[in-house]
């Protein structure tokens, strides 16, 4: 136990200070080949000067903590659903990857194709699931009525949805500096401590080396943004919150713990089908946070509230995922 503690600590610390100590040359190694966001010519006009940042900021995140985990934590290989882990958080982060490269070539905002986007989602959540079923508890578990509700087969399905409504739920959440970020940040403490109460010890390492890289990200991401981290980033982040809640058998607890994302995805949904069905917007825009700002409010006060909104879900989720 003493000794995965402080293999705990060295990922969280290697994981912080080597990000802390690339970035700066990542940063400009993007700068010099003109690796830039592209603004939606949708964008609001306060964001249309973002246009000179530099984008895949997530590369970092998740190649170097995973880097940092099987290296101080040779075991980690041994542990199937760990594993499982690690394999979703970077076949996402490939999705978003290509993702940010068109947008890159084609210098807009336009990338992937929603549909193809989708698909590859689908297609890799589908594998991972056929991967790895031999390892994963097909029942969701219902806290308070402490209910267990078998799914068999179905549970392919629901896997699925988890891993393509987090990701995307996620990657609406991006579009301010530091707040997919920091939100996501905050979001993990609980799954921490559900891994550790469970003697998840190797997803345990695994979750607070990306911590650490977050924290270090962050740094570099936090208002005015030097960085942003594109979808190589926002995607990996969706997946690996859905892997983990799925390998902890955690995931009504994701609902609550992941409540931002899960607010930012509703309201996204809900304007669409209001604008499609009834030619009529619900929100003034979306995703969400933008409305604030366009209701006056500055860019570093949304964030800082959505952070306190990601404490309070992340608050609520551990509660129920304990229960």
């Amino acid at each position: 136990m003493k000794s995965y503690m402080l293999i705990l600590f060295l990922g969280f610390v290697l994981s912080l200070v080597v990000v802390l100590v690339l970035m700066p040359f990542y940063i400009k190694l993007l700068h010099r080949l003109k690796y830039n966001q592209s603004v939606s010519e949708y964008a609001l006009d306060e964001y249309k000067n973002k246009a000179a940042t530099p984008i895949m900021g997530g590369l970092l995140f998740v190649i170097i903590p995973v880097l940092v985990t099987l290296v101080i934590d040779t075991k980690i290989v041994n542990d199937p659903l760990s594993v499982m882990v690690i394999l979703s958080y970077l076949l996402f982060c490939l999705v978003g990857f290509l993702d940010d490269i068109l947008i890159i070539i084609n210098k807009d905002n336009k990338g992937l194709s929603p549909k193809l986007k989708m698909l590859m989602q689908i297609v890799f959540a589908a594998l991972i699931y056929f991967a790895y079923r031999n390892y994963l508890i097909t029942s969701i578990h219902l806290p308070l009525i402490n209910i267990d509700i078998p799914l068999g087969f179905v549970y392919s399905i629901f896997m699925v949805f988890v891993y393509c409504a987090e990701s995307n739920a996620v990657n609406f959440t991006d579009g301010m500096d530091g707040l997919c970020s920091g939100v996501s940040l905050i979001s993990l403490i609980p799954f921490l401590v559900f891994a550790i109460n469970g003697n998840k010890y190797d997803l345990a390492i695994l979750i607070v080396s990306i911590m650490g890289a977050l924290i270090g990200y962050l740094r570099y991401n936090f208002y005015p943004a030097s960085i942003f981290m594109g979808d190589s980033g926002s995607l990996a982040l969706g997946a690996l919150f859905a892997s983990i809640a799925i390998a902890l058998n955690k995931e009504i607890a994701l609902i609550f713990v992941g409540g931002v994302f899960v607010y930012e995805m509703l309201c996204v949904c809900i304007q669409q089908i209001a604008v499609r069905v009834f030619k009529r917007r619900v929100f003034r825009y979306t995703p969400i946070h933008y409305a604030f700002v366009l209701r006056g409010m500055k860019e570093k006060k949304v964030v800082v509230m959505f952070y306190g909104m990601a404490a309070i879900f992340s608050l609520i989720g551990f509660v129920i995922g304990v229960i």
